[in-house]
């Protein structure tokens, strides 16, 4: 029976097999063609890295763009909004002269015009609830006919390009 394991070194469960120390060399040593396809996929990694930073750059300078165009018609409309302020006081105001008024009418109505054209929109008024971000309260009063943070009347109206504020509305608030 021992004559069996020593001719068949499968059925020997003790027997190993031991690499020669140049075997053990050429499996640690990658060859030229794992050394080019690993240098490949660095090169792709390196190169798709770039890519998104790229674009995230472009992003980011678009984001800036429009933000730039923005920033100025705000700051411009914020300044001939106290025209409009002149043009609402003007047509309040008594008059016997229908050629004037109509005149004043006709310039307020082309100015509102040339504000939607803008995306610019008058923030919410008498009526709705008060919010902080776009209402400024001058006054508060008690009165009990309204419900709690509800404006009661506007001193001067505040404007919207879209969900950034131009100018905040001065209003009475109810408490």
């Amino acid at each position: 029976m021992s004559e069996d394991i020593k001719n068949n070194p499968a059925a020997d469960p003790v027997e190993e097999t031991v690499e020669t120390p140049a075997e053990e060399t050429a499996a640690a040593e990658p060859t030229a063609e794992e050394k080019l396809a690993a240098e490949l996929a660095d090169m792709q990694d390196r190169y798709k890295r770039m890519l998104a930073e790229y674009d995230n750059f472009r992003k980011r300078s678009q984001k800036e763009k429009e933000s730039v165009y923005d920033d100025a018609t705000i700051a411009t409309a914020a300044i001939f909004l106290q025209v409009l302020d002149n043009l609402d006081r003007a047509l309040a105001q008594p008059t016997t002269d229908e050629a004037y008024k109509k005149g004043v009418e006709m310039i307020h109505r082309q100015f509102c015009e040339c504000l939607s054209k803008l995306k610019i929109t008058e923030a919410p008024g008498a009526g709705e609830q008060f919010d902080p971000n776009i209402h400024n309260a001058v006054m508060h009063v008690e009165d009990e006919s309204c419900d709690d943070n509800t404006i009661i009347e506007v001193f001067q109206k505040g404007f919207l390009m879209g969900d950034r504020v131009v100018r905040h509305s001065m209003v009475k608030v109810a408490n």
